[in-house]
């Protein structure tokens, strides 16, 4: 368990709290080019800096994605992305 992407492929059995770009974006099934994007646009919330690290929390992350899904009928992950549903 030496390389990092050997923790990417960890077999835990619980989700972590804290999350680097990379896993955050996967949680939220986006590239993470697009996280980053709607970080800096305000629309996902910033990532906490833990001794030069950042890194996100899992329970802000699902708060924005509820918040996306308490907006109007349409699909507020598709808008923001600018994707036509």
């Amino acid at each position: 368990m030496g390389k990092r992407s050997d923790k990417l492929a960890d077999s835990l059995a619980y989700p972590p709290r804290g999350m680097r770009a990379e896993r955050a974006a996967a949680y939220l099934d986006m590239s993470p080019a697009s996280f980053l994007r709607l970080v800096e646009e305000g629309v996902l919330p910033a990532g906490v800096h833990i001794k030069g690290m950042v890194v996100w929390d899992r329970l802000e992350l699902d708060a924005a994605f509820e918040n996306f899904k308490s907006g109007d009928d349409g699909n507020t992950m598709h808008k923001l992305l600018g994707i036509k549903s």
